[in-house]
């Protein structure tokens, strides 16, 4: 029994942007354990994955402002639409400021935290399929929210740390910067996770 009616453009909307995060978050990961150079090389491809996603959140909004019924509550709709724009904009950003900051080299923590982001993302883009079949998705918000606990803990031990033993202030505010921006960023994938439970809360 389908508990949601059958608008498969929207959920192929959400499984598009969705993949486009996957895709942006493993190029950081991947990226931040190779080093500065190659994370540079992978922010320009982030950057244009970012616009790519902007355009599909603007079908999105597009498609909402013009669908007389639509397969779930327009508000649930947006919010799953604007935060995930949030996931892609702190994977740019973080990117973005990882270079910006010449963090070198990569600490071990935020290599750790953009595989965590990456992870999120890839259970993420699991709800929204099985979202789209009319399927059980409640484990995967689950295992997103288990993986942001993992990111916060590992966060706050990393800015402990720097606490304690970094000696360079300098050094010690870019840390603490990227830390809590790649941190938010696993918050921004929790908020997605606790929207697609809202969804199905629902129409249950």
């Amino acid at each position: 029994m389908r508990l949601l009616p059958r608008d498969e453009h929207f959920y192929d909307l959400f499984l598009n942007q969705i993949g486009v995060s996957v895709e942006a978050s493993l190029l950081l990961l991947q990226g931040a354990e190779k080093g500065n150079g190659p994370l540079a090389t992978a922010a320009a491809r982030i950057n244009v994955l970012e616009q790519q996603g902007d355009e599909i959140i603007h079908d999105i909004y597009v498609r909402l402002n013009q669908t007389f019924i639509t397969p779930m509550d327009p508000e649930d709709i947006h919010s799953l639409s604007s935060n995930l724009d949030d996931i892609l904009d702190g994977i740019e950003e973080s990117a973005y400021r990882i270079i910006a900051y010449r963090v070198d080299p990569i600490p071990p923590t935020v290599i750790e935290l953009c595989r965590i982001i990456h992870s999120c993302t890839k259970t993420l883009e699991l709800a929204f399929q099985a979202l789209s079949k009319h399927a059980p998705l409640l484990s995967h918000c689950i295992e997103v929210n288990r993986l942001e606990e993992v990111a916060d803990q590992l966060g706050r031990d990393a800015v402990s740390e720097l606490f304690r033993s970094e000696k360079d202030c300098i050094r010690l505010i870019k840390l603490k910067e990227v830390y809590d921006l790649l941190e938010e960023t696993t918050d921004r994938c929790e908020d997605v996770a606790d929207a697609l439970q809202n969804v199905v809360v629902k129409n249950s």
